[in-house]
């Protein structure tokens, strides 16, 4: 008995310190905050970049970085202190190159950074730049130049009426990740986080106070051993009151809406996640990640003629699809989902878990045929419009003479 006694304890411990082991192994590969900010402020003490944000974060000290968020070591996140702000900050680790659509949603690859623009470019040779770069990404339209000269305005991070090279520099950076760029363009809407700094390609954006649409957070250990399922059921026991989430569901409708066929053309969700949703203390809905909402245009001329043996090597970040044109053994250029069945996929357990007996019927009805929305369906937009309004007016009269609202 002493001997068994011995040995299962013995092996609780080795098992217990691998798990340990595995874990800051993780966490020293996904948390590399340290290494970013080195990179940026060696670049920007050279000369290289500037920015708003790079002598608090460089000089002054007074930019922070808190707790680590990342997911995947090119792409870190970490809750920041900025002075009396407090933000998320985001940083690339190497410069983005061409997506793939078999890996990440934006690889990267071992090149200069910060090459572009070059020593000699005038800032009229630049605004040329950045509208090519426009053009390639949300193809053309009668208002891209409004936009290059918004892009400048945000590139003169001090705000001194013109654009320096070393801010050229982590301008051109920046608008190759479409967080940003989407951050830029829709930086008066209520439910897009503020751009609150930045530097290189490093940036600040407005924290949001809760950063997932459900759930509870639960330590690591006990993650492991909770079957899927399980904790999806768990994920939807805690959840704000009904009101409140229809609160929550309307201020993403209303997202849907902004980037619908917007100002600069239609963008597409590729990872409708609860994870990348949130919301305020007054349950306004607040986008916690935009990386993976990509300029329809873009996506199309990146999947088209990509190799296929089946639809499933169609597939753009998780939520993103086409279909394999098994004659030519390419995938095609249609998307089959649009935004809105995405996301009443979402919200559909959301909202019909706790719904009043009264619209549980008539919103039930509703969000099926919001999931049964197809972009080659004859009268798209028209059908779009109409769900999306009539989903928003049956929760808004359910909970306009509420608090909640």
């Amino acid at each position: 008995m002493r001997m068994k006694y011995l040995f299962f304890s013995w092996l609780g411990v080795f098992i217990g310190s691998w798990i340990i082991y595995v874990q800051y192994s993780s966490y020293t590969e996904l948390c590399r905050g340290h290494d970013c900010k080195k990179i940026i402020c060696d670049k920007y003490k050279t000369g290289v970049i500037d920015g708003s944000a790079c002598s608090s974060l460089c000089t002054r000290q007074t930019l922070y970085f808190g707790k680590c968020l990342s997911t995947k070591p090119n792409n870190q996140m970490y809750l920041g202190a900025w002075g009396n702000l407090q933000g998320v900050i985001k940083c690339q680790m190497e410069e983005v190159a061409h997506i793939d659509l078999r890996t990440e949603l934006e690889p990267r690859k071992k090149t200069i950074l910060f090459d572009k623009p070059t020593r000699g470019t005038t800032v009229q040779k630049f605004k040329e730049m950045v509208y090519g770069l426009f053009k390639a990404k949300l193809g053309e339209q009668g208002n891209l130049p409004e936009l290059v000269n918004l892009i400048l305005s945000v590139a003169d991070g001090n705000k001194d009426g013109r654009v320096s090279l070393p801010e050229a520099k982590s301008a051109w950076a920046l608008l190759q990740l479409n967080e940003f760029l989407l951050m830029v363009i829709l930086q008066d809407k209520e439910h897009t986080p503020k751009l609150l700094g930045f530097c290189g390609d490093l940036y600040v954006m407005e924290k949001v106070e809760y950063t997932s649409l459900f759930g509870i957070s639960l330590p690591w250990i006990i993650e492991l051993f909770i079957p899927s399922g399980f904790r999806r059921s768990i994920d939807q026991w805690f959840t704000p009151s009904w009101p409140r989430k229809a609160k929550i569901a309307i201020g993403l409708l209303e997202f849907v809406e902004d980037i619908f066929h917007g100002p600069y053309g239609n963008f597409l969700m590729c990872d409708t996640s609860a994870k990348n949703l949130g919301y305020n203390d007054k349950y306004d809905l607040k986008m916690v990640d935009m990386r993976k909402i990509v300029p329809e245009m873009n996506l199309k001329e990146l999947i088209k003629d990509r190799h296929c043996e089946s639809d499933l090597d169609c597939v753009y970040g998780s939520d993103c699809r086409t279909v394999c044109d098994q004659s030519k053994m390419k995938c095609t250029t249609e998307i089959i989902q649009p935004n809105l069945a995405k996301v009443c996929h979402l919200l559909k357990d959301y909202l019909l878990r706790g719904a009043p007996l009264e619209i549980h019927e008539e919103l039930e009805k509703q969000l099926y045929s919001c999931l049964a929305l197809k972009v080659s369906a004859n009268q798209m937009e028209m059908e779009h419009s109409l769900i999306l309004n009539n989903l928003k007016t049956l929760l808004w009269k359910k909970i306009s003479h509420t608090n909640d609202s």
